[in-house]
């Protein structure tokens, strides 16, 4: 299984917004940290925003927040909301054609390793992402500034 690059940027949105605490950030901002696409991380935090994980302000003086404490932020439940499929194998589908689907355990097995797979994600928040001497690591790797103190 591979995480779609969507859910890798999501991630690294609310490790960053995680990391600002309640300061405000740009998509530009977030963008250059991670040298990545504006464009896409726009529709990204469109989303977030959507699905409740961050609040947006716009205008002069706006930017993105974390919504919810970091402790509120399940991983597993975050690649749930934003990896479009799931399907690992064709016969996951409603469109199934395959025609071993009935004699065969495949589908049993790689289900099982799905549900185990999330069942991991699970277990953290984006707090466990950000504790303190990881936070300070990631926030010198990113070059994050701080226009308040923290």
């Amino acid at each position: 299984m591979r995480i779609t690059r969507y859910t890798d940027y999501a991630l690294r949105v609310l490790i960053y917004l995680g990391i600002k605490g309640d300061e405000l950030s740009t998509i530009a901002e977030i963008a250059e940290s991670y040298d990545i696409s504006k464009n896409h991380l726009m529709k990204v935090v469109h989303e977030l925003q959507l699905r409740g994980y961050v609040d947006t302000l716009r205008g002069k003086h706006g930017g993105i927040r974390l919504r919810l404490a970091p402790e509120e932020i399940n991983i597993g439940r975050l690649v749930r909301d934003t990896e479009q499929d799931l399907e690992l194998v064709e016969c996951f589908g409603a469109g199934n054609r395959c025609v071993i689907t009935p004699n065969c355990e495949l589908k049993f097995m790689l289900g099982k390793a799905l549900n185990a797979f999330l069942g991991v994600l699970d277990e953290y928040t984006l707090a466990d992402l950000l504790a303190p001497t990881q936070r300070d690591a990631l926030a010198e790797s990113l070059g994050v500034t701080f226009s308040t103190r923290r």
